[in-house]
């Protein structure tokens, strides 16, 4: 079984990544200008220019911490549920904060895509959250 614990840095994970993603697309805006001759040096100059550019490297970092986040929860989540939950999630605030920048998502499919995603995790997280866990959540909001 799965902890609430576990659900929300599950979920701060899907915030990290997907929140970051349309971020990391707006940082990597002109790294098609950088040309050199070969593959080695073209190479070096793109790493440079993503480095250099803070609107790639803050994100970067960000989304870089919600994978940290996400290996120390895999050592007390189960992977079957941890895998499917933070893929669609991550794909959800994806779309949610590229439409927060101003980008098209796709209108009424990916509002239903949303909603699935959504039924789904629901079902994945409710199917795995301990009774101990559910009884201590009705305990707190009793007090």
């Amino acid at each position: 079984m799965v902890s609430i614990g576990e659900v929300l840095c599950l979920l701060l994970v899907a915030i990290l990544w997907g929140g970051t993603n349309p971020f990391l697309k707006k940082g990597t805006e002109g790294i098609e200008q950088v040309q050199r001759g070969n593959k080695i040096l073209q190479f070096m100059a793109e790493v440079k220019f993503l480095f250099s550019n803070c609107k790639y490297l803050v994100p970067f970092m960000l989304n870089q911490s919600g994978s940290l986040v996400f290996y120390f929860t895999l050592a007390s989540t189960d992977l079957s549920l941890a895998v499917p939950v933070v893929n669609s999630l991550t794909f959800l605030f994806t779309l949610l904060m590229g439409k927060w920048l101003g980008e098209e998502f796709g209108g009424k499919r990916a509002v239903l895509g949303m909603l699935l995603t959504m039924t789904g995790v629901t079902v994945c997280v409710l199917s795995s959250v301990s009774e101990t866990d559910i009884k201590e959540l009705r305990n707190t909001s009793d007090h």
